[in-house]
């Protein structure tokens, strides 16, 4: 008996304390705080668009810029929740960037409609595909380094969420960057590509968030 009292007192001696997790809200917001800084400063070196101002007083401009803002944050905050086993009790919001990519898909329509006579589509293509997702690959590898850490049970899920998450911040930047007036250029080359990255997050969160 006193050997096995010793050994459970010689193993609580060599515990090393264990942090605990941070609040699935608080892990969020460093994301977010991450990818305002990294938004600020890719913005500082590239430059806003020199029609921004004007472009400010357009509803479906500013409708489009808070729609994908607000996909970045629900994405931010579902990654976070999912990165739980237990979803931290909110599998509601860990669901919620549906209805904000389906608020974001009716803004682009009626954006689209009220295009008329459209903008004239703009020289290049695929190069504003290529553009975003070389922006998003900073904050995309940030966001899974940090999910690795944690035990999510629905790893392709959390994987396809973060990389959306980070591609918004790409989208953004490009949105306040470009001098580009089409919305069916954008919709085409800057979201439409959003569906190739989902399936993108699903496969890598399956292989590097697999515990």
């Amino acid at each position: 008996m006193s050997d096995i009292d010793d050994l459970v007192a010689q193993l609580a001696r060599e515990a090393a304390p264990v942090q605990p997790a941070p609040h699935p809200l608080m892990l969020s917001l460093q994301w977010m705080g991450a990818a305002a800084i990294y938004l600020t400063v890719t913005l500082a070196v590239s430059g806003l668009r020199p029609n921004l101002p004007e472009h400010l007083h357009s509803p479906w401009f500013v409708a489009e810029l808070v729609a994908l803002l607000a996909v970045f944050i629900v994405t931010s905050i579902s990654a976070a929740l999912l990165a739980f086993p237990d979803l931290h009790q909110r599998r509601r919001l860990a669901l919620a960037p549906v209805l904000f990519f389906a608020a974001f898909l009716l803004v682009m329509l009626y954006a689209w409609q009220a295009d008329n006579p459209p903008a004239p589509l703009p020289v290049h293509s695929f190069e504003c595909t290529v553009s975003i997702t070389l922006m998003t690959l900073l904050p995309a590898l940030w966001s899974f380094y940090s999910l690795r850490k944690y035990a999510s049970t629905h790893p392709g899920l959390t994987g396809g969420i973060a990389l959306l998450s980070a591609f918004s911040v790409g989208a953004l930047w490009l949105r306040l960057h470009e001098a580009n007036d089409s919305i069916a250029h954008v919709i085409e080359w800057h979201y439409l590509p959003m569906l190739a990255i989902g399936f993108i997050g699903l496969w890598l969160g399956r292989r590097l968030l697999k515990w």
